[in-house]
């Protein structure tokens, strides 16, 4: 038997994902480990700063998905994993791993992360949030250079470049995947009601 619950959440950058695990979090404690799909990012120090800037970080190939899913295999199994470290400034992971323990319940968020059908079978509850296009962009913008150094310019040109068509290709389409379906975001206290009730009672046939 797992020894872990694994919740996915799935949404375009900006949605909400990170405010409703921490959401989740907040009600579930030191029981709720989150990992961000974004660590997973392939490593390419053999390219120039100038061309990693220029890869396409929002399509499938960009994650290291087999990676992921050994070490989310790990977890689910009682296992302590090291995961990597993603330095968004550069582009490039750090030389060092962050040493996680199991714990009952793993979220997992990112943009992909109902992508992969090895990975989703591993999955517990399997969420999609739906956030309109026009407010996912402006907190992207937020996010990316208050947090991750980016240019205004670089923002919007990576959002038309590829974070939109990827998002309508690749990201859109996994909603049919979803359990459980939350509009808005973490503005959304209704849904993430209703996620925590079902999580507990997930938690105690489980564990």
């Amino acid at each position: 038997m797992k020894q872990a619950v694994l919740i996915g959440i799935g949404g375009g950058s900006g949605s909400g994902k990170t405010t409703i695990a921490h959401a989740l979090q907040k009600n579930q404690g030191s029981n709720l480990l989150i990992i961000e799909q974004d660590s997973y990012y392939k490593n390419h120090p053999a390219l120039s700063y100038a061309e990693r800037c220029l890869l396409n970080y929002d399509h499938p190939n960009a994650f290291d998905s087999e990676l992921l899913f050994q070490q989310l295999s790990m977890l689910v199994n009682g296992q302590a994993i090291e995961k990597p470290v993603y330095n968004f400034n550069l582009h490039l992971r750090e030389k060092f791993t962050e040493r996680l323990e199991p714990h009952p319940i793993v979220v997992l968020e990112g943009i992909l992360v109902l992508e992969n059908p090895k990975i989703r079978e591993l999955m517990d509850i399997k969420v999609f949030v739906d956030t309109d296009d026009d407010v996912r962009v402006l907190r992207r913008l937020k996010r990316d250079i208050r947090e991750r150094g980016r240019t205004l310019d670089s923002v919007i040109m990576q959002y038309l470049g590829t974070v939109k068509p990827m998002h309508h290709t690749f990201t859109e389409p996994t909603k049919k995947f979803a359990d459980i379906i939350i509009p808005e975001g973490g503005e959304n206290q209704v849904a993430i009601d209703i996620l925590n009730s079902k999580l507990e009672l997930i938690v105690r046939n489980y564990l």
